[in-house]
């Protein structure tokens, strides 16, 4: 999907607060910009499990074909990255639709609440076997379905330069997943062993405590 001709639809430089006004919060978290990027960690000790984690929401819906890329840049490990994206309701309803079911950061909240989305987690370095063998993981909800996985090329914080490009493009049937390039899994949804088809929607930031982390250059194309 490379060579997929794209339009700009959405850019955010993630360097001030006011980049981020318009973003939600479901959680906890400490932003700064001490890099002239913005700096996510958790506002709650990591002993709290689920309750000191969270997510953190673009508030612009996208179609369903796009591209998205974004700079990463770890900082402190352990902990975990992951991006949500195509996240809607259950029925088809907007991700902030006050109907749905109140979300706090817990991540059963996501994949056995009331909302469907894609899930990649990056940079897992939170559980032993996570930090032993370094994987990059898909997962489809409603549900908690293991659709794909790959390698992760990142180093350890302590050895990171960055920034690492991030990309993922979702086109028809399609997922996949790049750093700096490289592509590390690619999915082909059936649209009935995980569940439907999911188009469009919302993308959102997620980091398990006590990780750190920094963002830059948010980009998403029409593809």
């Amino acid at each position: 999907m490379e060579s997929i001709k794209r339009k700009l639809l959405y850019e955010n430089p993630l360097r001030s607060e006011n980049d981020i006004r318009d973003f939600v919060m479901e959680g906890s978290a400490i932003l700064t910009f001490p890099n002239g990027r913005l700096r996510m960690e958790n506002a709650r000790s990591a002993v709290e499990g689920q309750k000191a984690n969270y997510v953190f929401w673009c508030p612009e819906e996208f179609p369903a074909d796009i591209r998205i890329e974004w700079d990463f840049f770890p900082v402190r490990e352990p902990g975990l990255c992951m991006l949500f994206l195509a996240a809607r309701g259950k029925r088809g309803e907007d991700l902030f639709d006050p109907a749905l079911m109140k979300r706090t950061g817990e991540y059963p909240q996501y994949h056995h609440g009331d909302i469907n989305a894609f899930h990649i987690s990056y940079f897992r370095r939170k559980e032993p076997d996570e930090r032993a063998f370094h994987t990059c993981n898909l997962r489809k909800s409603y549900g908690f379905y293991l659709t794909a996985q790959g390698g992760d090329p990142i180093p350890d914080a302590a050895d990171a330069k960055g920034p690492y490009l991030i990309a993922v493009e979702k086109k028809g049937v399609e997922l996949a997943f790049f750093i700096n390039g490289l592509e590390i899994f690619r999915f082909v949804d059936d649209g009935k062993t995980w569940g439907p088809l999911l188009g469009g929607g919302k993308i959102g930031f997620r980091q398990l405590a006590p990780m750190i982390g920094e963002y830059a250059d948010l980009r998403v194309f029409a593809i």
